[in-house]
């Protein structure tokens, strides 16, 4: 007789209605820390364990993003016992294949970044788990599931989970038209916050994170409701138009560097490419808590000269906040001169509206790169707090009205160190103001 492991595994809720549907469409929505990611998994997991020769697929809208959290939980979570036994192992993808893990019956779990979707489309699968499919165009989503057809199962399958977004957002659109089954996830669904009818120690805490959130985030996050943002200060921002994949702008585009200095809160470094048209892309964010500013112009320095030689067109201005302790510092150990930003708030915010709206020809003058985050912070991501430009902006709203005040006088000074960044700069090109920089000896 051979050695068993008993691997316990008891869904819960709309977990437990996920495990069992059989819809070739299915989201698992939720609020933040509701468990929805391993469910998921372990239903693609015991269908590879199970079922010879079956193909499966994880996803996310980048590869990076799926490496650094979803498949975490994959190896620590849900696969463990079986990676130590030896029935599932990893291999690490070849110019053939993608990265997959392998099951000695013969079935396979591929991973992939939608963002590189050549990879792993071009074959076929039974099963798709999306995590965070709020990132996922509808092309994306429709693309995937012409993928579903490898027939080892009875039945193929479009798994999502999401936290919610905006009700316009074509995920919801899908559910009201019955093209997916939602189902709602709650955190009395997660057993490491909520066991024998009470919240552990660990979902009291998290819980108490949650209720600090504000606005539109506090409603996603802490109740899973899909809402938009009310009194929202950049109206025609669409994740569907204005963030793009990963491209390298040609040498001949000009560069800028922004910052916004912090410690405690948050400090911003952005590295922008203008195109001869006067469009404006942000190629590069630093977003980070609790370091010194010395420490970020080493860092940002080796992110340009990684070999002591610059490997990208060096900015023709670095716009900095007016603080001039931390200009000091930041031009010593970074070698380049700064400018203080133009700070007036109202024209900067109307500068950057202007980009964000179609111009001429249908397209904006705007946009972020979708991996533009060099590393997440992973202290502000505990707290469900910001973590980098797109994740602030659906919460910069204007700040309620009182005292007499009008509304949209002013945003709200709250999670804004991006948004202050952005208008920064684009209060300064658009002024036409264009300083060079200085090689400081």
């Amino acid at each position: 007789m051979t050695d068993m492991t008993v691997v316990r595994f008891e869904p819960r809720g709309a977990a437990a209605v996920m495990m069992r549907s059989k819809a070739p469409m299915i989201l698992l929505s939720g609020a933040a820390g509701t468990g929805k990611s391993v469910p998921c998994l372990m239903k693609l997991h015991l269908a590879c364990a199970t079922v010879p020769k079956v193909r499966c697929l994880v996803v996310r809208k980048t590869l990076t993003s799926l490496t650094a959290s979803t498949l975490v939980s994959f190896r620590e979570k849900v696969a463990a016992e079986a990676i130590a036994a030896g029935l599932v192992k990893f291999y690490g993808g070849s110019q053939q294949e993608p990265a997959s893990y392998r099951y000695s019956n013969g079935s396979v779990l591929v991973m992939g970044g939608s963002d590189k979707a050549t990879a792993f489309l071009s074959t076929e699968y039974d099963l798709c788990f999306a995590d965070e499919a709020v990132e996922l165009s509808l092309e994306d989503i429709e693309t995937i599931n012409t993928r579903l057809r490898n027939g080892r199962l009875p039945y193929q399958q479009l798994i999502m989970a999401s936290n919610p977004g905006a009700p316009t957002h074509h995920l919801k659109t899908m559910e009201r038209d019955h093209r997916l089954v939602m189902l709602y996830s709650q955190h009395e669904d997660n057993p490491l916050l909520y066991t024998d009818g009470a919240w552990t120690h660990r979902g009291t805490i998290y819980l108490e994170r949650l209720e600090a959130l504000s606005g539109a985030r506090y409603q996603r996050l802490r109740w899973g409701r899909w809402v938009s943002s009310e009194g929202t200060v950049y109206e025609d921002w669409s994740p569907a138009v204005h963030i793009l994949d990963r491209f390298e702008p040609p040498p001949s585009w000009t560069r800028w560097h922004v910052i916004d200095w912090g410690y405690t809160n948050p400090f911003v470094w952005q590295e922008w490419a203008e195109d001869p048209d006067g469009r404006l892309f942000l190629l590069r964010e630093v977003y980070r808590t609790r370091r010194l500013v010395e420490d970020h112009a080493r860092h940002v320095l080796r992110l340009c000269a990684p070999d002591g030689k610059w490997a990208v067109p060096k900015p023709r201005a670095i716009i900095a906040d007016h603080d001039a302790e931390d200009r000091a510092t930041w031009e010593r150990h970074f070698g380049m001169s700064t400018v203080p930003a133009v700070k007036a708030v109202a024209e900067g915010i109307q500068a950057v509206q202007a980009r964000l709206r179609s111009a001429g020809d249908g397209k904006p003058r705007l946009f972020v790169l979708r991996d533009a985050l060099v590393e997440r912070d992973p202290e502000l991501a505990e707290v469900s707090r910001p973590t980098c430009t797109v994740e602030e902006i659906d919460g910069y709203v204007w700040e309620p009205a009182k005292d007499g005040k009008e509304e949209k006088e002013r945003p709200l000074k709250l999670n804004d160190h991006a948004m202050d960044c952005m208008r920064y700069l684009c209060a300064e090109v658009d002024q036409g103001a264009r300083p060079r920089v200085r090689i400081l000896q």
